[in-house]
């Protein structure tokens, strides 16, 4: 009975699966045609232009800190935290830059603090800690800007798993908290999680690097249909950092491959096949569910390739939040709802289905999630101008008075205060 009454659900899923597909082919040349524009006041944002709204110093701190790190180590240039990297790069010569100091309203710090790799990739924070807190002390006596303001006109790009908090395990990560010098600085952060002591109030979350020219590389036609439900490739347990298993991605993706692996309606695997790129645009939804931090790349994957991101991270930021509508292109679930995702997406109404689809279909939406080079106009570079645009001007309090200081040099754990 029991072997029976599994048949007949997975007929019943096929069977909803066909007529979705059939459905989704009948109304497909229309979604072609009609990128659906963001309506209110999200759109209008994206589409801000920033030139001339802002004017940004940027410090030329000595190549350690930055250049002779990618000469080290090419491969940071196509990690996920490459986009400090790509944002000094386009810093340099960009309209907004200024080199009066004086008549900056923004001053920027150019540290590569993701650049060291493990020799399997892996980015190690540990060193990160000491390197920015030397390019301050750096800064601050070799400039007048710093001190004036404690870093409260200043921001730095942190896109470590945990921002400034500078560790990729969560737990670390909430114990050793923001580096205190960056306390009053704007972040410039992939992290974004409500209520975190990780997630600085001002942050601008930004969307961490995905290769765009990689992407375009594997295009598929426009008529090519989504043929494929929901897609997943990753990790469901980190065996190497998590051997107990249900700690990493708070038991999310467990969840998933428990309770999903063998649906029909799923294409998940932990195998990461060469058609990846590929198959994310033939899928109706892929899944991007917290890791040991909240986002990944599969987030701009998703937006970049039209396919309908299933987001599951509770409390999450993210990218550009006040510019994406994400509540209309995305669906969220709750973590602890993951069990119950076939019977959510096989409910979404199809009309809402194709909506989603014609926004993504919007090429404002993607080129907001992307870092090319060179830099273009609607970009994540200019997104996170507009950002920065938009907390102008400062508020006289970020001046500090004379003898005035609110910053604790040598607080943090101990190995911070090294000499880097």
């Amino acid at each position: 009975m029991a072997r029976e009454k599994e048949m007949g659900r997975k007929v019943i899923f096929l069977l909803f699966f066909a007529n979705f597909i059939l459905s989704n082919e009948a109304l497909e040349m229309e979604r072609r045609h009609s990128a659906e524009r963001i309506s209110g006041s999200a759109g209008d944002v994206l589409e801000d232009n920033p030139v001339g709204r802002l004017k940004v110093f940027v410090y030329d701190l000595p190549s350690k800190y930055n250049k002779k790190l990618v000469e080290k180590d090419p491969r940071c240039l196509n990690h996920m935290f490459a986009a400090e990297i790509f944002m000094h790069r386009f810093l340099i010569s960009s309209p907004v830059r200024t080199l009066d100091p004086e008549e900056a309203d923004w001053f920027y710090t150019p540290v590569y603090a993701t650049c060291d790799l493990t020799p399997n990739g892996l980015p190690l924070p540990f060193k990160s800690p000491r390197m920015v807190r030397s390019a301050i002390q750096l800064i601050s006596s070799r400039w007048l800007y710093w001190n004036r303001t404690e870093g409260a006109d200043h921001f730095f790009v942190v896109p470590h798993d945990f921002g400034a908090c500078f560790h990729y395990q969560e737990a670390k990560a909430i114990e050793r908290g923001i580096l205190p010098l960056l306390r009053r600085a704007t972040l410039v952060q992939t992290f974004g999680q409500m209520n975190h002591v990780c997630l600085k109030e001002g942050s601008i979350t930004i969307p961490p690097y995905a290769p765009p020219q990689k992407m375009q590389a594997h295009l598929v036609p426009p008529e090519t249909p989504r043929s494929i439900f929901v897609y997943f490739r990753g990790l469901f347990y980190d065996d190497s950092n998590d051997p107990q298993g249900g700690y990493y991605a708070r038991g999310a993706r467990a969840s998933v491959w428990e309770n999903f692996k063998n649906n029909p309606l799923f294409d998940i695997s932990s195998q990461h096949p060469i058609t990846y790129y590929e198959d994310m645009q033939r899928s109706v939804f892929c899944l991007c569910p917290l890791g040991w931090a909240p986002w990944s790349p599969r987030l701009v994957e998703a937006v970049v390739f039209g396919c309908i991101p299933v987001i599951i991270a509770d409390e999450i930021v993210l990218p550009f939040a006040d510019a994406i509508p994400w509540e209309e292109i995305g669906v969220f679930v709750a973590e602890e709802d993951v069990q119950k995702l076939d019977t959510i997406l096989t409910s979404i109404p199809l009309e809402v289905i194709l909506r989603k689809q014609r926004l993504l279909a919007n090429p404002s939406m993607k080129q907001a999630m992307l870092f090319p080079q060179p830099a273009q106009a609607g970009d994540a570079f200019h997104q996170i101008l507009n950002g920065l645009a938009r907390k102008l001007p400062h508020d006289e309090n970020v001046y500090m008075r004379d003898g005035e200081k609110l910053l604790n040099w040598t607080a943090g754990p101990s190995g911070d205060l090294k000499p880097w």
